[in-house]
């Protein structure tokens, strides 16, 4: 009876260091989930379109570094993707659009994005295609503009400003090919994804371009564009290109550290030697 008596003490001491050696694993483990859960958050995943903004990105990563942060870049060609992954949490943040893209969107699909900073501006061009001046201009050319809401209000308030057409009133920064009330040489506007349009230079006469896609192409403002929004106009203050996160997100650590160093004058000095004038740094 003592023997039994023995091993039984001694089964129920072996299983109370079982269960507190147990106790102790989940407690490592629950400690090296928090660290993991700590290093995560001092990650940040920005989609961006490659030209100009990942490059930009890929500039600010060192810069992130410095400040503790890993920054992921992915790369995205089209205007819709980077935002639905943002709202869905597949992204922390994105740098691709201008201010009055980013509302538009939201008014469009029920999203809830906004504005964490704004970093720079992308004047708006006229470039050449079949043609390589306004003055040759014909009845029935082509122009291209891009088909989104916003960017072709833009490429009509440029193509105003240059005389080619004149706008129905107030028609401004909702503007579409509906809304021309003069049209002297009745040119053709075509209408097309913003992407495509470096594509269909060959097609048509003249092709009003985002900064971005005509850098994705080869094209800077300085050197290739026969016209270009006036730096002092309302487009330049509706334009201006944001990181955009999820509502709610925009005073996160990582968020507030990324707008940061964007600003920053060490970003601010690459924009300025890299882009020629084809991208410009606001305050």
């Amino acid at each position: 009876m003592k023997f039994k008596k023995a091993v039984s003490v001694a089964a129920v001491a072996a299983l109370a260091v079982s269960v507190l050696a147990g106790c102790g694993s989940n407690t490592k483990k629950e400690e090296g989930s928090n660290e993991t859960k700590k290093e995560e958050s001092k990650t940040i995943t920005v989609g961006a379109s490659p030209s100009p903004h990942a490059e930009i990105l890929e500039e600010a990563r060192k810069l992130m570094e410095e400040k503790g942060y890993t920054l992921e870049i992915k790369e995205y060609s089209d205007y819709v993707i980077p935002n639905t992954a943002v709202e869905d949490g597949d992204l922390d943040a994105n740098y691709f659009q201008h201010i009055t893209y980013l509302n538009d969107f939201n008014e469009k699909n029920g999203t809830h994005l906004v504005s964490a900073g704004e970093i720079h501006y992308e004047p708006f061009g006229i470039y050449p295609g079949k043609i390589q001046t306004i003055d040759e201009l014909s009845d029935g050319s082509k122009i291209a503009v891009p088909n989104d809401t916003t960017n072709e209000a833009r490429a009509l308030l440029l193509l105003e400003a240059q005389g080619i057409i004149k706008l129905k009133e107030g028609a401004g920064l909702t503007a579409t090919k509906n809304d021309i009330a003069e049209n002297p040489k009745n040119v053709e506007i075509v209408e097309l994804a913003a992407a495509q349009i470096p594509r269909a230079l060959a097609d048509v006469e003249l092709a009003c371009m985002n900064g971005n896609y005509a850098l994705d192409a080869g094209y800077t403002v300085a050197k290739d564009a026969i016209a270009v929004e006036d730096g002092s106009s309302e487009a330049v203050q509706a334009y201006v290109n944001v990181v955009a996160v999820k509502e709610g997100n925009e005073n996160s650590d990582a968020v507030k550290a990324l707008v940061e160093i964007l600003k920053s004058d060490d970003i601010k000095k690459y924009i300025e030697d890299n882009y020629n004038g084809a991208v410009v740094a606001v305050e």
